[in-house]
């Protein structure tokens, strides 16, 4: 019976499109407390961005700090895998909180070592724990979340990060300027921050809670074994961890390859940030506007349209038009992330993944999407080398294979672990006449207490 409760707070029975306002208004407090603590943990995010030039300043090389920073990133692949794993067997909240603590009393460590491979190795585990808690935190997100506003509240959940992100290398540099120590103390503590509020405000929900019970695909309902190999056996779900790989690998080149191209065009490095401002500014102020129109489509349909306008931004800047096509193209590929990337990202890996899988699922799409991050520069700056502005048609050759990918992965809502019939344009007759209440946060917080 508590699971019938804790269901109902996460399967947006009779509940339809809202604004922005009305979406946070009706969010239960553990949604808000996530989204929250998500932008404080990105605000106090230094370590990563100042480890290149802390390592150099205590005497290592050029090549030793380099080589950190990569087991830094390699380590969060996998730790984005091994919390799905956790989510799924220990469940969300002991997963988020756990891996958080791990990682805020390893991170000061770095400060009292000396050893170059002791370094790596705290830096590497480090990077694992600080990644391990998004898998579970987003499938506590969309459990408690009505699958009808789930685009919007993954776009605010962006929102967070992207303004934590911002905020934080300003906010480290003036860090630095007192003392590198704190640095590590100031992530630790908004580590430590985060990690208590999640303790205090996110539910319990047990590892065979964390969707409906009937949600199995294609096997009546019997959820399939907890194991990768499940998610390795979903052929259309590689489907979309191939359009997600490759959508990485194509974005990332805005930070990669196009300084280059800047630099190519005769331009100086104010154009570039220019650019990168621009994105930024876009993704902040619009896309809570545009996720108000594209929560109301298909969710294969924003994915798509997401990753080919991504692809096809990033191809304008081959076109020979100087500064114009500069804007022009960031301007396209801003516009596919705006649209597709809460989508992408976040709502459909949510709702992809049967009960004991999800964060299995969650963390198998992070990974994807890290290693593309990851490797995707390596492989920009190589083709920039022989080819330069046919890396840019490359994009685009490749975004229509990301989105022929997206169009064969990304399954219509009704085939997907929600069980949901598709609600686009809030016709779903089925949920008026589920409607049991209001949908307001006093509801779902009422149903989520007696799940605990």
């Amino acid at each position: 019976m508590a699971q019938n409760n804790a269901t109902k707070a996460s399967d947006g029975a009779g509940k339809q499109h809202a604004g922005v306002r009305q979406v946070w208004r009706e969010s239960p407090t553990a949604v808000k407390s996530l989204l929250a603590g998500t932008m404080i943990n990105r605000l106090g995010g230094f370590v990563q961005v100042f480890m290149v030039l802390y390592l150099t300043h205590r005497g290592f090389s050029d090549t030793q700090a380099g080589a950190a920073l990569g087991v830094y990133g390699g380590g969060a692949v996998l730790g984005t895998l091994i919390g799905g794993g956790m989510s799924d067997r220990l469940g969300p909240r002991l997963t988020i909180v756990s891996t958080l603590l791990g990682s805020a009393v390893l991170l000061p460590c770095v400060l009292y070592l000396d050893n170059y491979w002791a370094i790596l190795a705290v830096i590497g585990v480090s990077g694992a724990a600080s990644m391990a808690y998004q898998p579970a935190s987003t499938s506590v997100i969309s459990h408690l979340t009505p699958t009808e506003r789930h685009v919007m509240i993954f776009a605010m959940g962006r929102l967070a990060i992207n303004l934590g992100t911002t905020a934080a290398p300003l906010l480290g540099a003036a860090l630095v300027k007192i003392s590198w120590d704190f640095l590590f103390w100031g992530e630790a503590l908004a580590v430590v921050i985060f990690s208590t509020v999640v303790a205090t405000t996110l539910p319990h929900v047990a590892p065979d809670t964390a969707g409906p019970a009937d949600d199995g695909a294609g096997d009546g309902g019997k959820a399939p074994r907890a194991s990768y190999l499940a998610v390795l056996a979903d052929r259309r779900y590689l489907m979309f961890l191939l359009a997600m790989f490759v959508s990485s690998v194509i974005y990332i080149q805005h930070i990669s390859a196009l300084p280059l191209t800047v630099r190519h065009l005769g331009m100086g490095v104010e154009v570039y940030a220019v650019l990168i401002a621009l994105n930024g500014f876009l993704v902040i102020a619009c896309e809570l506007l545009v996720a108000k129109v594209v929560q109301r489509w298909r969710i294969r349909t924003a994915v798509i349209i997401g990753v080919l306008l991504t692809g096809i931004g990033m191809s304008m800047y081959a076109l020979p038009w100087g500064l114009a096509a500069l804007v022009i193209a960031t301007l396209v590929w801003s516009l596919g992330e705006i649209i597709g990337y809460p989508s992408l990202f976040f709502a459909y890996p949510a709702q992809a993944g049967p009960p004991g899988l999800r964060g299995r699922y969650l963390g198998a799409s992070n990974a994807l999407y890290g290693l593309g991050s990851a490797i995707g520069p390596f492989i920009g700056v190589m083709i920039w080398n022989r080819f330069q502005e046919g890396l840019w048609i490359g994009c685009g050759i490749v975004g229509l294979i990301a989105g022929a990918a997206a169009w064969g992965g990304v399954r219509p809502k009704a085939e997907t672990a929600d069980g949901a019939t598709d609600r686009a344009g809030g016709e779903d007759q089925k949920g008026e006449n589920r409607r049991g209440g209001t949908g307001g946060s006093g509801t779902a917080d009422a149903e989520i207490r007696t799940a605990t």
